[in-house]
């Protein structure tokens, strides 16, 4: 299972506009709240805004118990598919 950082790869700066908010109106993309960057959800694409072109970095997490954590020290190619 994989999740992406909360960090635009632009800036560096949360992703989130309100805590633990982070879908633009429509729910078709990501939002980054500091500049408006619009990223796929699929994977991580930046298809507009200054950073047009990067990823989100993509990092695995794993179910223990009823929670979600972040798998250590694994991360993703930007180039390849979530799933």
């Amino acid at each position: 299972m994989w999740a992406y950082a909360n960090s635009c790869p632009h800036r560096g700066t949360p992703l989130d506009w309100l805590p633990d908010r982070f879908l633009a109106r429509g729910g078709r993309h990501i939002l980054c709240a500091t500049h408006g960057a619009l990223f796929r959800i699929a994977d991580g694409f930046c298809v507009s805004g200054p950073c047009a072109g990067a990823h989100l970095r993509a990092v695995e997490t794993e179910r223990r118990g009823a929670g979600i954590f972040l798998a250590e020290g694994r991360h993703r190619n930007p180039q390849m598919p979530l799933g």
